[in-house]
């Protein structure tokens, strides 16, 4: 049996799976203790209910999220903003690997179930979209700073605009089975429709 120390992580990691093979209400505890290889005494040692779990799911996603976006801190501004299409797109390429298809979001998932069932789980996921809209508008004000952007956008709106879009692409790729590949370039065009300059035109 998998060491006792590791039960923590197994049980994030194995909800993580089956909440975007399935969904979060699908799964039940004992189901999620069996395929963890984990007892129910060790769930609860770290977890009081479900609930908790899918906190700690929405936060191995952000860290995935968040090093995507930080995985080229050295490039100039319009670089990195450039280059979250790319790394959006690379954590559905996983994703789309893993399970064969198109399982969504996964902050996004988890908000369509829970926002409207349960208070805690809400304002947790709220929390933690707020801060990833947060580094994207980090990005978004570097690129206005350094001219990348037009003079008339807003970077802050920019951010939750592009998640807002990412997720409606998302949620439609799911309804019609859209390729892995159509991502990357769709959010490329939306961005480029905030530029000083075409994308094209910048050496």
């Amino acid at each position: 049996m998998p060491r006792t120390s590791d039960a923590r992580d197994r049980i994030v990691s194995t909800a993580a799976r089956l909440f975007l093979e399935r969904s979060y209400h699908d799964v039940g505890v004992e189901e999620l203790c069996a395929v963890a290889d984990v007892r129910k005494g060790s769930f609860y040692h770290y977890f009081s209910s479900k609930a908790e779990v899918a906190k700690a799911v929405v936060d191995l996603h952000l860290g995935v999220f968040q090093a995507r976006l930080s995985a080229r801190p050295g490039t100039s501004p319009a670089e990195r903003l450039l280059a979250i299409p790319d790394a959006i797109a690379g954590i559905q390429t996983g994703l789309h690997g893993q399970f064969g298809r198109f399982v969504g979001c996964p902050f996004g998932n988890l908000a369509a179930e829970l926002s409207t069932t349960d208070e805690a789980v809400r304002g947790h996921l709220a929390g933690r979209l707020a801060a990833l809209e947060g580094h994207l508008a980090g990005i978004c004000r570097d690129a206005a700073a350094d001219g990348t952007l037009r003079a008339d956008v807003d970077p802050d709106r920019l951010a939750h605009a592009l998640f807002a879009h990412y997720q409606g692409l998302i949620l439609l790729a799911k309804l019609h089975g859209s390729t892995v590949s159509d991502l990357a370039p769709a959010l490329h065009e939306f961005i480029d429709s905030y530029l000083s300059r075409p994308a094209a035109s910048r050496g």
